[in-house]
């Protein structure tokens, strides 16, 4: 990143080292180099360092020249887009006050490393994680006493820094010497293991403490907050009050829509789900199931000439690692992660759970298959890596809480949720059946939109946001505290799940491109907010409407 550079990409390259300089596990799942050694830093003086850096680029920004070209344009708005992100955050709600981005970022500061890193030898990895594991008690005595400071903790955020605490300290000390490239025997490695152990241990206890927080702690950000998520982050041309008519209309039509669709069936539509739930594979054949789907979904992809789909880049389908097996059920371990952007190789892995009960094929097949896999956001990641704007390519990496660029979210939940219902327009490829629970996926998507608005909006409390969650969604009771914490921790982040696919099905609508044309120029942008991509459009909106896929979502 020291190479010179000048205009919109030395500032691009100015706040990619702002970034690394707070946020250095961020560069390493983006693959970028020279900070795997470190920790964030937590001091007392970090707040105001950071503000007084993201100042310095906003006025470099504001002065800037104009860009020169596409990939110019696109850097420039989603550099806009990040600085007033991260300078709104610090103003509202430090991530230096939440307990679980210590835990987060110290956990994943770990694996991180262990994940598949094309061209980094073993001992690369070793000296790194030796780094990063002797950091770590500055780093959680650092956050310790944020927390101690801090006037509200809300409750559920110090509950899961705890588990995710007590998950660290049993990988340190059991799982972590099952990975390949650690060596027990390697006594500064085993020293800095120990050490790291001992402080996530003392930090657990803290937050099941002193740090517990309280449950009346409101985690709403307010509508002024959300209206520049939205507009400015997101790049929506709307704010919080016109996307929950939308969604809460969606949701009710979607609702009636389901109800007469199972009419067909003879029964209602929880019950198609329930029949659908009932077929499960043979574990042992686990694997091929995944591998067969995603090779489906490419061929059906291709036949109906809808995408140029990332069959060049592999994606291998391989069970878990012992090293994962019992940190992965703990933390925000996505059994599929793509490899960083600058440091692609030549696949991803997809990592399947072998024990315990396995999801049901269906299930496999929109969302491992399709959603994440085949044309989803495998095809995605692939295609955004040639992106012309630097920040597009790497927008959508996966942090250790979720996407280091909101901007990006749009784009890339939008993308892989709307590659479900594409898939509609290959005639075969869905059963009757599934195109019933590919309309469940719409209604819950609507749904978490409306419930995002709502909490942050201060409409709801947490409580209120599990019960519509649990009563009227029908989300697993497991699935409702973790998703509805993580939701009050991210504002902004479950609408665009939703407000992604209508923006995709607009651009699409006004589009005179055939298919296959029109959605390589979409994901050719790379991670970036939907309504700024430049795509041709017909004269007339209406010219060119989406097919009927009779039952998409």
């Amino acid at each position: 990143m020291s190479q010179t550079v000048s205009g919109i990409a030395a500032l691009v390259e100015a706040y990619l080292e702002l970034h690394a300089q707070f946020r250095p596990v961020d560069l390493t799942f983006m693959g970028l180099p020279g900070h795997d050694h470190r920790l964030p830093p937590a001091g007392p003086q970090v707040a105001q360092q950071e503000s007084e850096g993201l100042e310095r680029l906003r006025s470099a920004l504001d002065a800037a020249a104009p860009p020169q070209h596409a990939g110019e344009q696109l850097d420039a708005r989603l550099l806009d887009a990040q600085l007033a992100h991260a300078a709104a955050e610090l103003n509202r709600a430090p991530r230096l006050l939440n307990p679980a981005w210590y835990t987060g970022e110290a956990a994943f500061g770990i694996i991180s490393l262990l994940l598949p890193q094309p061209g980094k030898t073993p001992e690369e990895i070793r000296t790194a994680l030796t780094a990063r594991l002797s950091d770590m008690p500055r780093f959680l005595n650092e956050g310790l006493a944020h927390l101690h400071a801090a006037q509200q903790i809300p409750a559920d955020w110090s509950t899961r820094a705890a588990t995710e605490a007590t998950s660290l300290v049993e990988f340190l000390r059991q799982e972590l010497w099952l990975h390949p490239h650690t060596d027990s025997r390697d006594a500064a490695l085993a020293d800095a293991a120990a050490q790291a152990a001992q402080a996530a241990e003392a930090f657990a206890l803290e937050v099941q403490g002193p740090l517990r927080g309280s449950p009346e702690v409101s985690t709403a950000c307010g509508a002024a907050h959300l209206e520049l998520l939205m507009r400015r982050v997101h790049g929506l041309p709307f704010g919080p009050h016109e996307a929950l008519a939308q969604a809460e209309a969606a949701f009710a039509h979607l609702t009636a829509e389901l109800e007469q669709d199972a009419l067909s069936f003879g029964t209602d539509w929880q019950s198609v789900l329930a029949s659908l739930d009932a077929v499960r594979p043979d574990p042992a054949e686990l694997a091929d199931i995944y591998r067969h789907w995603h090779q489906r979904a490419l061929q059906a992809a291709e036949d109906a000439e809808l995408v140029t789909a990332a069959s060049g880049y592999g994606l291998d389908f391989r069970p878990m690692p012992d090293w994962a097996r019992q940190v992965s059920r703990d933390l925000y371990f996505l059994f599929y992660r793509s490899p960083a952007a600058a440091r692609a190789g030549t696949g991803s892995v997809y990592w399947i759970v072998e024990d315990g009960t396995p999801p049901n094929v269906s299930f496999i097949k929109l969302v491992h298959a399709v959603h994440h896999g085949s044309v989803g956001h495998h095809t995605q990641n692939a295609r955004a890596r040639q992106s012309p704007s630097q920040l597009a390519r790497l927008g959508g990496t996966d942090g250790a809480l979720g996407l280091t660029f909101l901007s990006s979210g749009t784009a890339v939940e939008g993308w892989a949720c709307y590659a479900e219902d594409l898939l509609l327009e290959t005639g075969g490829f869905y059963t009757p059946e599934e195109r019933l629970l590919l309309k469940t996926f719409e209604r819950r998507n609507a749904a978490c939109c409306i419930a995002d608005i709502k909490l942050h909006l201060g409409q709801w409390t947490l409580e209120q946001m599990r019960a519509f969650y649990r009563d009227e969604v029908g989300f697993p009771e497991a699935r409702v505290w973790g998703e509805s914490t993580r939701n009050s921790m991210l504002p902004a982040t479950r609408l665009m799940y939703w407000l992604g696919i209508q923006q995709i099905r607009r651009l699409r609508a006004a589009s005179p491109l055939p298919p296959r044309e029109f959605h390589d120029q979409l994901l050719a942008h790379g991670h970036a907010p939907l309504h700024w991509l430049d795509i041709p459009q017909a004269a007339d909106p209406h010219s060119n409407p989406l097919p009927d896929t009779s039952g998409a979502s």
